[in-house]
């Protein structure tokens, strides 16, 4: 299941009107539906304002089946990982996530495979959010604006950010890179 299926069902499932949740998340009730109907990939701080809304966990909405102790993501698993954008969308989104914990379930941190394409940054506003990020290049470049201020980061790089701080990532060049995220939410 999609993610905005899976958050329409959560609402309906608490018999929230989408009006309420679209407010309490900050959200316009159109944004949500698109959301909601999958027209529109949420950034991921709109995905974690809508999880503690919900109160579920952020990996709740990209979720299968779910297993306790270990749980293994082979290479090539993430092209069939649900991603955080969707074709529809694809072309004007330069962020996709891709879940490599989905079938963990009680986890506390999410890790994702960020695809990051070339071009400005694809949320017009920066990222907020309770928690803590840790982001490692694993292809080509990007800039993290944090705060007010700006990183290079290559192959290699690192960064460990508290999310609270306005964030945001993008490619650093005209190239496409990738990037390792694990985003820690305290409960």
């Amino acid at each position: 299941m999609q993610p905005g299926k899976k958050i329409q069902s959560l609402r309906e499932e608490r018999k929230m009107a989408i009006s309420d949740l679209a407010q309490g998340v900050n959200l316009g009730d159109e944004q949500l539906e698109r959301i909601e109907n999958g027209s529109v990939a949420p950034s991921l701080g709109v995905l974690i304002k809508l999880s503690r809304a919900l109160g579920v966990r952020l990996g709740t909405f990209l979720d299968d089946q779910l297993r306790t102790g270990a749980v293994i993501t082979r290479k090539g698993d993430e092209d069939a990982s649900v991603s955080m954008s969707n074709s529809a969308v694809a072309k004007n989104e330069q962020l996709s996530f891709f879940s490599l914990a989905r079938e963990k379930a009680d986890r506390h941190m999410e890790p994702f495979l960020v695809e990051i394409k070339p071009g400005t940054p694809s949320y017009p506003m920066a990222s907020t959010h309770e928690g803590e990020e840790f982001l490692f290049v694993l292809e080509g470049a990007i800039k993290v604006a944090y705060g007010k201020d700006e990183y290079l980061l290559k192959v290699g790089d690192s960064i460990y950010l508290d999310s609270i701080v306005k964030h945001q990532i993008y490619s650093a060049d005209d190239q496409s890179a990738k990037v390792l995220a694990v985003v820690y939410l305290p409960l």
